[in-house]
């Protein structure tokens, strides 16, 4: 029989990883994870918790709940992240995925299903144009691209490392998006009907970047009040949307009023926020030349 600080089964290991500070979902998936098993196959755990634990599952175990209790992302840990139901490939050169940003997919998805002056009956076949800006790990693009397959879908970054990411998720995922290097909107050609990005929005004061420090700072924060890179796409992006195109921003749980009033100030019209998970104004968007 294996002590408390020795397990030798698949229950005794998720016992020890809890008693070691990770919550229960956090212990199955460091569990798995040790055990070269998949994060969807928890119900496994049960069917074999009498299992034996190989000496190296519990050697890389052990490891990984050490990283964990250092607040290292779980999903830098295993390497993946499911986001709007694909399985990404994450590590510590881009931000991990959060659910909330699934609202600003979905606001997209929405926004492309409507009746468009370019789906008319001349261009019955032109396919519309999507943009993300600042693309890191590929998830919103890709999410757009696997839902909407007939979506001609583009992705920028300024961080190459991040692009690898990317483009490694899109090739496993074999999902056809184009990406390119650049800062927001310089350099990219062509008009979009929507565009859409998770920009950084922390500001750079911010207490709470004490708690993201696994994490790419670049990806994070921008500037003073956090709003830095916000107002730069916003500039940017009135001479790269088709007339009637929308532009859809993340931003932080209190910022929505004032993504709003940067929209407007540029000119554009039905600036609108949409809530997160939690009830926050967490994505703002409007239309240019509606």
């Amino acid at each position: 029989m294996g002590t408390p600080q020795t397990p030798d089964s698949v229950a005794q290991a998720l016992a020890w990883a809890q008693r070691h500070g990770m919550d229960r979902l956090d212990a199955q998936l460091l569990v798995l994870h040790a055990l070269n098993r998949s994060g969807q196959e928890r119900a496994w755990l049960l069917a074999h918790d009498t299992d034996a634990l190989p000496a190296t599952a519990l050697a890389t175990l052990q490891a990984n709940v050490q990283r964990r209790a250092a607040g290292e992302p779980l999903a830098y840990i295993t390497g993946r992240k499911e986001f709007f139901g694909l399985d990404l490939a994450v590590d510590a050169r881009v931000l991990v995925p959060r659910p909330d940003t699934e609202t600003l997919v979905d606001w997209a998805l929405e926004l492309l299903t409507r009746p468009t002056p370019r789906l008319t009956d001349s261009h019955p076949r032109q396919p519309l144009q999507v943009l993300d800006l600042g693309t890191g790990s590929g998830a919103i693009a890709l999410a757009l691209k696997h839902t909407r397959p007939d979506l001609q879908v583009s992705a920028v970054d300024a961080s190459a490392d991040a692009l690898a990411v990317a483009q490694a998720n899109a090739q496993r995922l074999q999902l056809d998006v184009a990406f390119a290097q650049g800062n927001w909107l310089d350099g990219v050609p062509g008009r979009f009907d929507v565009i859409v990005s998770n920009p950084p929005y922390i500001a750079a004061a911010d207490h709470h970047l004490g708690a993201l420090t696994h994490e790419p700072l670049s990806a994070l924060a921008s500037g003073a009040d956090g709003l830095d890179d916000i107002r730069t796409i916003i500039r940017q992006a009135r001479t790269h949307l088709v007339p009637g195109g929308w532009l859809l921003l993340e931003h932080g749980y209190d910022q929505a009023g004032a993504v709003r009033a940067l929209l407007c100030e540029a000119g554009f019209t039905q600036a609108q926020s949409h809530c997160d998970l939690a009830g926050f104004e967490r994505c703002s968007g409007a239309c240019y030349g509606c």
